[in-house]
């Protein structure tokens, strides 16, 4: 039985929150244009009868303008028959714009249920809606709802689980009578098909933009019609809330300062609202290990749990907290509003090196993950504009980065604070962030100049109302990113850990009969040959075998670099890792670790050769797979993952020279 059903609306109207609240997930929301980049599916069961639903990517018209329009619009056009109606969902703050949407997929015979979403935000600014009105001259079932406030979705279950889902037998568009010798069949869904193919309309000899714009001055004559027995407003004499921020959130020269300002107290909040819950991880961890140490008699097995498996993981986790608060951070941002504002505030900036003020959803997204952050540019509606975005997104510094800085800011960036409250660190991380944005604007600017392309660009945006985040729905969604980021991480330190610490248990010159007593010296082990064949690689950048050995393993996930690190320190016979203090007796370790000549191993030079090898490095496998997908071009691809490689190489060689 076909009990398909499909959300649509205009972009930034609620449809992922409506699914989350339909089907209980955690889909992404956010309070601006482009979140949901491509369809999702759910499922939830209502008396005993299962739903199947699609949240389709935000459109304003059929006719699509973006690739996650176009997504939009070939689910609802080529699966139809494969779904039994659409759930239409309206803004209540802005009905009119929202039917035109409605009135083209009404048109297509396509059975809907109509509603309106936010309603309580449309009551606090004096807007009535007349639903009985509205439904009888739309001749569909209308509901009203706060989805984010949980009400009407029980009313919107019954109705899917009744069927109430109502078609218009006729449609209400009349077909220009000059252009009805131009199609086999005279109704609306073939006029769509042939002002939405280019290739059929160049051979029909007409211009798809004109009568696509001709089209919707004639709907929205229609529109007026509908909603001015059906919409009421009160006067609203003062200022709303929304209209005072903006006079400051989006200021040409304050709403800078005050996006600097957050940056800068997020960052702050890593570091020392991290720093408890990191230090009960670690000892955690340091519990753990010293109980199996305990419990296993000494081995291969014994070594490979705690010096391999458990220190490995342990260099992972000890970071979820970091990740978790940038990540919640962001999704408060998005959730409020402000994030709409940051992308109508940089697109005056952005438009010199190539981009858009949309390319800020992608460029800022990168700081969570670059794989969803590069999709997310399918929304920019320029071709040119979107590939620059791909190729420049993977700069920003993703939460795969975090660890690392993290731990290679606190071996060489001193305690103190800045006015008695900004940390150095906090300082230094924020710089690392904010490195990443101004290379990707000049490798930007660069490739402006290398990709010819004679389109022009525009923005055009809605700036939706402030809200107040879902503290709750936040907070899950943020739980649930830092378990991905763990678990995706941890299997790949699993086995990365295993295949380190037999090479570092096992040497060429062990006797066989010793394997099963004791590992070899550090020194004697395959491990450190394998090093050895790497460090004259990275020996000119600063680093010794064992940071050689990160980089080569953290190719396919950067995060990997601090798991083998932990690894690798710990397996050190000169440490002793299951100590009370052992998580922080490596890092001891590591700052005062020498090399041959004398000279420390993580000197500032050398970490700030790192800091900027990871910056730029392209270590990341998903990255480079979501890249080559969103392109179709593999010269684009590989041309990245090369520029931006020899671009890390060449930067940290040089830092390392001049600060040696």
């Amino acid at each position: 039985m076909n009990n398909n059903i499909l959300l649509v609306g205009n972009p930034n109207v609620g449809k992922s929150t409506v699914f989350n609240a339909l089907c209980n997930t955690k889909q992404k929301t956010g309070n601006y244009a482009g979140v949901t980049v491509s369809s999702h599916s759910g499922e939830y069961v209502y008396n005993g009868k299962p739903f199947t639903v699609t949240d389709l990517p935000g459109a304003y018209s059929i006719y699509p303008s973006s690739k996650d329009e176009a997504v939009f619009s070939d689910y609802l056009l080529k699966e139809k028959g494969k779904y039994v109606g659409v759930v239409y969902i309206l803004e209540a703050l802005s009905v009119k714009r929202g039917l035109l949407l409605f009135k083209q997929i009404q048109d297509l015979g396509i059975p809907m249920l109509l509603v309106i979403n936010q309603i309580d935000e449309a009551e606090k600014r004096g807007i009535t809606i007349d639903i009985d009105h509205l439904a009888k001259d739309l001749g569909v079932k209308v509901l009203k709802m706060s989805a984010k406030e949980n009400k009407g979705i029980e009313e919107l279950k019954s109705s899917i689980f009744n069927d109430e889902f109502q078609s218009l037998q006729n449609s209400s568009f009349i077909i220009p009578s000059e252009q009805k010798n131009k199609l086999q069949n005279t109704d609306y869904p073939s006029w769509v098909q042939l002002l939405s193919d280019e290739g059929l309309a160049k051979e029909k000899g007409i211009t798809p933009k004109r009568l696509q714009v001709q089209e919707t001055v004639r709907r929205y004559q229609q529109i007026d019609g509908i909603i001015q027995g059906a919409i009421s407003q009160k006067k609203q004499p003062q200022q709303l809330l929304t209209e005072k921020l903006d006079r400051l959130l989006v200021h040409p020269f304050w709403g800078y300062v005050i996006l600097g300002v957050l940056l800068l107290l997020i960052f702050n909040c890593v570091f020392f609202l991290a720093e408890y819950p990191m230090a009960w991880i670690e000892e955690s961890f340091t519990a753990l290990g010293e109980w199996v140490a305990t419990h296993l008699p000494e081995g291969p097995l014994n070594s490979l749990l705690v010096d391999g498996i458990i220190a490995g993981l342990s260099g992972i986790v000890v970071f979820a907290p970091q990740i978790f608060i940038l990540f919640y951070f962001l999704y408060v941002l998005e959730d409020s509003g402000y994030m709409a504002r940051v992308v109508f505030l940089m697109d005056r900036l952005l438009r010199p090196f190539g981009l858009n003020g949309k390319s800020i959803v992608p460029l800022v997204s990168g700081a969570a993950c670059a794989v969803p952050a590069v999709m997310s540019a399918r929304n920019i509606e320029n071709t040119k504009e979107r590939l620059l975005t791909v190729l420049v997104t993977p700069l920003m510094a993703c939460s795969a980065r975090l660890p690392i800085y993290s731990i290679i800011i606190a071996l060489i960036i001193p305690s103190g604070t800045l006015l008695g409250f900004i940390s150095y660190k906090a300082l230094a991380l924020m710089g690392m962030y904010l490195l990443g944005f101004v290379v990707a604007l000049c490798s930007s600017w660069v490739l402006k100049h290398l990709i010819k392309a004679k389109e022009k660009s525009y923005l055009v945006m809605d700036l939706p109302t402030y809200k107040m985040p879902l503290w709750k729905n936040d907070f899950k969604l943020t739980l649930g990113k830092v378990w991905d980021f763990i678990s995706n991480a941890g299997k790949i330190i699993f086995a990365v850990s295993i295949i380190l610490w037999a090479l570092a248990y096992f040497g060429p010159k062990q006797n066989q009969n010793e394997w099963i007593a004791a590992d070899v010296e550090m020194q004697d082990s395959y491990l450190a040959k394998v090093g050895d064949v790497i460090a004259p690689v990275v020996r000119p950048l600063g680093y010794d075998w064992k940071m050689g050995i990160g980089i080569i393993t953290s190719f396919a996930a950067r995060e990997v670099f601090v798991g083998t690190i932990a690894i690798l320190y710990g397996l050190d016979e000169e440490l002793d890792p299951e100590t009370a203090e052992g998580e922080r007796e490596i890092l001891t370790k590591m700052k005062s670790d020498v090399k041959p000549n004398g000279e420390k191993v993580f000197s500032f030079a050398t970490g700030f050769s790192l800091l900027i090898f990871y910056a730029f490095a392209m270590q990341c496998i998903a990255t480079i797979a979501t890249v080559y997908r969103e392109t179709k071009n593999l010269k684009w691809t590989l041309g990245q993952l090369v520029g931006m490689s020899g671009l890390a190489y060449l930067l940290a060689f040089l830092v390392y020279q001049i600060l040696r």
